[in-house]
């Protein structure tokens, strides 16, 4: 990736570039929290408060980013975060994003509100492929995604448990994008001043719940959205979680976890895993950033389980934070997003790029020959 480096050097040239080739909608919807977006603004800011203290004199070393997680080697700590209707952003991002995955070793999860189904993801993903489960009402239809998703060759199950009820995302509302609405004017415009993502479109066809669809019985993007809100939209109980579960026979994590006692009670419900996450500051504008609610559910689960994380990663040096601060994984959505609708194929390459290259020069910097000798006592400084 070389080549890309001199014209996205960093994440946010690939978010600049992306905002100049897709619709103003799909840019609000990738780019935006909730309320006063408040709670992803927060995240940032408390990633960069962390500080972390180099040790010099370590002679020549070559930072090794390889890992495993549940029985699998990865290539490095950081994987592709699921996002719902990612072929908005770029039409047949998730086979992209899927393909870069597989080639570099790293986990991509499939949203169950994506634009393609675990049938198409999963064989380009082959063994790095993971699927997130917004859980269906009827366990009989439970029963039918998951089978769908082993069976594509996704053995790990995300079931994400941070939405309660829809948030109100004013930024896509007024972009004239929202769950109930259909295809509006407004949209058309932004539409027409972007070709290229209008032919992408045209190839591809337009983007819906391809998951959904089948159980919708309709293509159509309003009737398989109010199909999704009937009967998958809903707030999972410990039940709910013992049942899912009984039924999936690979590695479980719950999604969405900010304090320590849920994260005890995932725990002792049979999850392999739990996935810290305020959603990316799209959710609850008033939650804590997620990385200062890392440590305490760390503490709480004492090893015990593997801590994943997202929410604000947007450098290398933000994985290697997050993993001082005791997580075992990182994931990120925007930034893969971002790769993908600037640049396509290579964007998702180069935004993988990044991120490993970045995490591989802190670790230098750091004097971190490992990552888990990022975890060395008396490294990490906040400031207030």
């Amino acid at each position: 990736m070389k080549n890309l480096d001199d014209k996205f050097p960093s994440i946010s040239d690939l978010a600049a570039a992306a905002k100049r080739r897709i619709p103003h909608f799909a840019w609000e919807y990738l780019d935006s929290g909730t309320t006063a977006d408040a709670a992803m603004t927060a995240n940032r800011a408390a990633l960069d408060r962390i500080r972390l203290v180099p040790r010099v004199l370590k002679g020549e070393q070559e930072p090794d980013l390889g890992t495993t997680l549940f029985g699998q080697r990865y290539a490095a700590p950081i994987g592709m975060a699921p996002v719902g209707m990612t072929g908005v952003m770029w039409p047949g991002a998730e086979l992209m994003l899927a393909d870069t995955a597989r080639r570099g070793g790293v986990p991509y999860c499939l949203s169950t509100v994506a634009a393609k189904t675990p049938e198409q993801v999963g064989p380009v993903a082959g063994d790095m492929g993971w699927f997130q489960l917004y859980p269906p009402r009827s366990h009989d239809l439970m029963r039918d995604v998951l089978s769908r998703a082993w069976n594509s060759g996704m053995k790990v199950l995300v079931l994400t448990v941070d939405i309660p009820r829809p948030s109100r995302r004013e930024r896509q509302r007024r972009a004239g994008l929202s769950i109930q609405a259909g295809v509006s004017r407004q949209m058309l415009s932004h539409v027409a001043r972007r070709p290229a993502w209008a032919l992408a479109t045209l190839r591809h066809g337009n983007a819906t719940l391809a998951t959904i669809a089948k159980y919708a019985g309709t293509q159509d993007l309003a009737g398989v959205r109010k199909y999704f809100v009937n009967e998958f939209s809903h707030n999972p109980s410990l039940a709910y979680l013992e049942a899912l579960r009984a039924e999936w026979k690979g590695a479980l994590v719950v999604k969405g976890v900010l304090h320590p006692e849920d994260a005890l009670i995932a725990e002792r419900a049979g999850a392999d895993a739990v996935w810290l996450s305020n959603h990316g500051g799209r959710q609850f504008d008033a939650a804590p950033a997620a990385i200062t609610a890392l440590r305490p559910v760390v503490q709480a689960l004492g090893g015990r389980l593997p801590v994943l994380f997202d929410s604000g990663i947007r450098y290398g040096g933000d994985i290697a934070r997050a993993i001082a601060l005791g997580a075992d994984f990182c994931f990120a959505g925007r930034p893969f997003l971002y790769g993908v609708a600037a640049a396509g194929q290579a964007g998702a390459d180069q935004a993988l790029h990044i991120l490993t290259d970045d995490l591989r020069n802190s670790m230098a910097q750091f004097g971190a020959q490992t990552l888990a000798d990022l975890r060395r006592p008396g490294a990490i400084l906040m400031e207030a």
